[in-house]
């Protein structure tokens, strides 16, 4: 059964969380988050990117910007930015996007879970990807991403949850830039924190990593140097979540002319050219997008694997498509392939392909939770960048110091 414990956060002044928060560090490049942090002293880029503060030429991974991610966090405090709670407490997070609303409980999860599978994974991670942020923990002793937990509703912690949320203000309640609203309650209480406590010990057999399996495998991996048993995590129930589409681009056409890779596609698939961009509407439909045309690709009957692997479109499209006919076989390593989370929408598929960048686009249709966790359950991974969940939890709000700072 699950462990999940109220923490000492590290967090701002409510009068500067607005400009704390941050965009989640692997979702921005260096000069992205350059940008975005510019004349914002407060902005916990700082932190996460620390490199943003250092000549634009240093090796993102020296160890200059660990440091100097370590001298910016205390900075912070000194300047009274930041300060922590004085007790342990569970928190609230609600984001609002579009209208609609998914209410997380952040608190921290058991490193034995991870390594005992009660905390379950749906991807591999990249052992480059994990080194750096156990350079980041192992530096500043503070875990600065959010690992994105689902699980399986249960009534009674939505009960406690909800009746928080109408009895109390929140901390914290902003609209960042991009239009999404984040909201932030303190659960103070004992009684209620341990009945929390009890309730995932009790009811909650397992929790899935939605998104965080570098930040999940780094804790994991740093626990010792940190003498740290716990990592940062919120828990979302599983029926407030919404997976977006995790769209492919590939840089050339492996030899193939697009006349030709149009005429081999429809081996394994019914392909019509259509007018207008495809966002797939069903299991087993892909768009791609290919010199300045966009066409609606049907998976054939009897092309792919029923099993939970591989009836997933991810799969279907790696498969029959990406290895057999552009081969890419490895798409966690191979630099012919990037990925484009369905937050950009399809304009950013047809802008990288026409600026002449990449040769072809392939929209998909999003993997379902169900399907996340029928994967996750049977011990199996997805490939690669199945999965995008949007809204992102923001960094800065909410950070747990390790080891002997607790």
């Amino acid at each position: 059964m699950a462990i999940v414990n109220p923490f000492k956060a590290l967090r701002p002044q409510p009068q500067f969380a607005p400009k704390v928060a941050s965009r989640p560090y692997d979702v921005l490049n260096s000069l992205e988050a350059k940008i975005e942090a510019r004349g914002n002293p407060h902005s916990f880029l700082h932190i996460t990117k620390a490199e943003i503060d250092l000549p634009d030429k240093t090796d993102i991974h020296s160890q200059d910007v660990y440091d100097r991610a370590k001298q910016n966090l205390n900075a912070f405090v000194q300047r009274g930015v930041l300060f922590r709670e004085d007790k342990a407490c569970f928190y609230i997070y609600q984001l609002v996007m579009n209208g609609r609303s998914q209410t997380g409980l952040v608190g921290v999860s058991s490193i034995d879970d991870y390594e005992s599978d009660v905390i379950k994974k749906h991807e591999f991670t990249r052992p480059e990807k994990e080194l750096d942020r156990i350079n980041h923990i192992k530096t500043t002793r503070a875990q600065t991403g959010n690992v994105f937990l689902a699980y399986r509703n249960v009534a009674e912690i939505d009960e406690v949850i909800q009746n928080w949320k109408t009895t109390h203000d929140p901390v914290y309640d902003f609209i960042a830039e991009d239009g999404v609203s984040h909201a932030v309650w303190v659960i103070n209480s004992t009684e209620v924190n341990n009945e929390l406590k009890k309730l995932f010990a009790e009811k909650v057999p397992a929790t899935y990593i939605a998104d965080g399996h570098h930040r999940a495998a780094s804790a994991a991996k740093v626990r010792l140097q940190v003498e740290e048993n716990y990592f940062l995590t919120t828990l979302f129930p599983a029926n407030e979540l919404k997976i977006m589409d995790y769209n492919r681009v590939v840089k050339d056409l492996n030899g193939l002319q697009p006349e030709q890779l149009v005429e081999k596609l429809k081996k394994n698939f019914e392909v019509i050219e259509e007018q207008q961009a495809v966002a797939p509407s069903k299991l087993h439909e892909f768009g791609m997008y290919l010199k300045n045309k966009w066409y609606r690709l049907t998976a054939k009957p009897n092309t792919y694997s029923k099993d939970p692997i591989g009836v997933l479109d991810v799969t279907i499209l790696s498969d029959n498509v990406l290895d057999k006919l552009l081969g890419i076989q490895d798409q966690r390593t191979d630099k012919r392939i990037d990925f484009i989370g369905g937050i950009r929408g399809l304009a950013e598929l047809e802008s990288r392909v026409n600026s002449g960048e990449m040769a072809v686009a392939f929209s998909l249709y999003p993997v379902s939770i169900e399907q996340l966790f029928d994967i996750a359950d049977s011990g199996n991974v997805m490939p690669p960048k199945s999965t995008w969940f949007e809204p992102k939890l923001r960094d800065g709000l909410l950070t747990h110091l390790t080891g002997e700072q607790n």
